[in-house]
C-alpha cells in the first residue's frame, strides 16, 4: 500500500504522560498562535482609523497574512519531515513571536503589510510540524481525540483574544498589546524546546526518497483540502468581521463585542472537542459528521444575518460555529490515521493550505462586500462555505481502505515500505 500505515483495530488507550505533556505543550504553542493572528481583528477598527484604512484595505491586512501563510504550508511540512518536528516547532514559535512584536512598531500601512506577511510565513511553517509531532508521540486510537484537544485552543484563543486584547490595548496602546503578546510566545517556545518529549520511536526518514512532486499529484488529499477550504471560509470570514460588525453596525464597543464573541467562541471549542471524540469513534467516516453539521450551519449562518436583534444574532451565530467546528476534526481523520508518519508533515500541509487559501481570499472579499452592499450580504454569502464542505465530505474517501484505493488509482503508482505503528 502505497503512502500508508496499516489500520489499527485495538481500542483507544488511556493517555500515556508523554502524550499528556505532548498535549499540553502543543495545546499552548496553537493558543499563542492563535491569539497573536486573532488580536489584529479584534483591534482593526482602531489600527483602520490611525492609518485611515476603508474595510478593503483592512481586509488586505488579515488576507496578508494568509499570503505568506498559505504559500509556507507545504515547504513547512518539508521541513518538519526533514529536520524534525520539534526543531521547526521551536523555530516557528520564536520567529512569529519576533515579527508579533514588531507588528508593534509599524510606522504605515505598508510597513505593517510587510510584517504581517513575515508573521505568516513564520506561523505558516508549524501547523504541520505540530502534526508530526502528534503523530510520532502517540497510537492511531488515541490521535483523533488528543488532536481535537490541541485544536479546541484554537475556539479558546477566540475566546481570549477579543476579550483580553481591547481591554489590554485600551490600557498601554494596542502597540504594546501586540509586544506583551510576542513575550508569551517566547515562553511557549521554551516551554517545548525543553519538555516535549521524544517520540515513541524513531521514524525512518524516507519522505527525502520521495520526490515532492508524487505527494503533490495525490488528488484525493487535494479534495481533503479543498473540504478545508469550505469549513475555513466560515470560519475566518466571521473571526476577522464579527468585531468590526458589532462595533460599526451594533453600536458595541470593542471590549463590549469581545464579550460577546466569546460565547460562540466557547461554543467552537466544545465543538472541536466533540468533533476529535466523534472521528474516534467512527474510526474516519467523516460524512457521519460534516453533511448533518454543515446543513445546520449554513442556514443558521443566514438567520445570524437576518437577525433583527442582537441576541437573535448571537444565538443564530453561536449555533453555526458550534456545527461547523464539529466539523474540524472529522476533516483530518482519514488521512492522518492513514499516512504513514514520516510523510505526515507533507501531506498535512497539502490539506492546511486549503484552508489558509479561504484565510487569504475570504477576509478582503467580504470586506468589499459589506463596502459596498452591507455586512449582511457578506455573511450570508458565507454559507457558501458549509455548502462546499458537505459536498467534498460526500466525495472523499471514509476511511484507510478506500483512502488506500484512491491513491492505488494514480498512475504511475509510487510504492513506499508500510510504516508499522509503534508500540
Amino acid at each position: 500500500m502505497p503512502f500508508l500505515r496499516p489500520p489499527s483495530t485495538t481500542a483507544r488507550p488511556t493517555m500515556s504522560a508523554p502524550v499528556r505533556t505532548t498535549v499540553v505543550l502543543l495545546f499552548a504553542a496553537w493558543f499563542i498562535d492563535y491569539v497573536d493572528r486573532l488580536a489584529i481583528a479584534s483591534v482593526l477598527p482602531t489600527i483602520g482609523e490611525e492609518f485611515d484604512l476603508d474595510l478593503g484595505r483592512q481586509g488586505l491586512l488579515v488576507s496578508s497574512f494568509f499570503v505568506a501563510y498559505a504559500s509556507c504550508q507545504i515547504p513547512g511540512g518539508m521541513l518538519a519531515d526533514r529536520f524534525g518536528a520539534k526543531r521547526v516547532t521551536c523555530w516557528a514559535l520564536l520567529a512569529w513571536s519576533l515579527f508579533t512584536a514588531l507588528t508593534g512598531l509599524a510606522w504605515s500601512f505598508t510597513a505593517l503589510l510587510m510584517v504581517r506577511f513575515a508573521f505568516g510565513a513564520a506561523e505558516g511553517v508549524f501547523p504541520s510540524a505540530s502534526m508530526k509531532a502528534l503523530v510520532e508521540r502517540t497510537s492511531v486510537a488515541e490521535r483523533m481525540g488528543a488532536q481535537g484537544m490541541i485544536m479546541s485552543s484554537n475556539s479558546l484563543a477566540s475566546v481570549a483574544a477579543p476579550l483580553a486584547v481591547p481591554p489590554l490595548a485600551a490600557m498601554v496602546g494596542w502597540r504594546w498589546a501586540f509586544i506583551l503578546s510576542a513575550g508569551v510566545g517566547v515562553l511557549v517556545f521554551l516551554a517545548v524546546r525543553q519538555w516535549l518529549p521524544a517520540p515513541r520511536k524513531r521514524i525512518e526518514d524516507t519522505a527525502g526518497n520521495v520526490p515532492l512532486r508524487e505527494v503533490l499529484r495525490i488528488g484525493v488529499l487535494w479534495r481533503f483540502s479543498l473540504m478545508l477550504f469550505g469549513y475555513s471560509a466560515l470560519m475566518w470570514g466571521l473571526s476577522t468581521w464579527i468585531p468590526t460588525y458589532l462595533s460599526t453596525e451594533r453600536g458595541l464597543s470593542l471590549t463590549s463585542a469581545g464579550a460577546v464573541v466569546a460565547v460562540p467562541s466557547l461554543a467552537g471549542a466544545v465543538g472541536t472537542l466533540l468533533g476529535g471524540r466523534l472521528s474516534d469513534r467512527f474510526e474516519g467516516h467523516h460524512r457521519k459528521v460534516i453533511v448533518p453539521a454543515m446543513s445546520v450551519a449554513a442556514p443558521a449562518l443566514c438567520l445570524m444575518a437576518l437577525s433583527p436583534s442582537l441576541p437573535e444574532s448571537v444565538a443564530c451565530g453561536t449555533v453555526a460555529i458550534f456545527a461547523a467546528s464539529l466539523c474540524y476534526m472529522p476533516i483530518f481523520a482519514v488521512p492522518l490515521r492513514s499516512l504513514a508518519p514520516e510523510l505526515v508533515g507533507v501531506g498535512s500541509a497539502v490539506i492546511v493550505f486549503g484552508g489558509q487559501v479561504a484565510g487569504m481570499v475570504v477576509p478582503p472579499v467580504l470586506g468589499a462586500i459589506a463596502d459596498a452592499v452591507s455586512f449582511e450580504v457578506a455573511f450570508a454569502v458565507l454559507a457558501l462555505g458549509p455548502v462546499i464542505a458537505a459536498a467534498l465530505a460526500l466525495l472523499t474517501p471514509q476511511d484507510t481502505e478506500s483512502f488506500t484505493a484512491a491513491l492505488n488509482q494514480r498512475t504511475p503508482p509510487v510504492r513506499l515500505p508500510i510504516a508499522k505503528e509503534p508500540s
